[in-house]
């Protein structure tokens, strides 16, 4: 089942329990996969999960200025959304997880110091793709070059 088909199918359940948030939400989600079909690049898992690793990382950017603003009612609706689709994504790795991965990716490029900080973010980047926060891996990886 493709993420179409899954997003559809809960958008009826949505629907049938009355639960506007959710649908709300759940559309989000089908605008970004009808956005990607039309695509150049076309819906693929891979596209899918940028997209709304994006969107994600958007709501939850949208919901801090909501914060700073004293909104609590559309901070709450901005990260319900983030948490909607973030049950799409892949499941994230953990820090301890990503520092075990990291140590083997320094280890196999040979980086020495901070200096070879590109090296190692570049590697780290393929390995972890959709499966962990780029801001994490990089702090992490200053950390351990440093």
């Amino acid at each position: 089942m493709n993420i179409e088909e899954k997003v559809n199918g809960e958008i009826k359940t949505a629907m049938l329990a009355k639960d506007a948030k959710r649908l709300e939400a759940l559309r989000a989600i089908k605008s970004v996969v009808l956005l990607l079909k039309t695509s150049p690049e076309g819906l693929t898992e891979d596209s899918a999960n940028k997209a709304l690793q994006k969107e994600v990382k958007k709501r939850k950017e949208t919901s801090e200025i909501y914060k700073t603003q004293n909104r609590p009612d559309l901070e709450e609706v901005e990260l319900f959304q983030a948490k909607v689709m973030e049950e799409y994504l892949p499941k994230q790795m953990g820090e301890d997880e990503i520092k075990a991965e990291l140590i083997k990716i320094i280890a196999s490029t040979g980086a020495a110091g901070a200096g070879d900080l590109g090296k190692v973010m570049g590697a780290a980047s393929k390995v972890f793709a959709g499966k962990a926060d780029n801001k994490i891996v990089s702090a992490l990886v200053k950390q351990l070059l440093g």
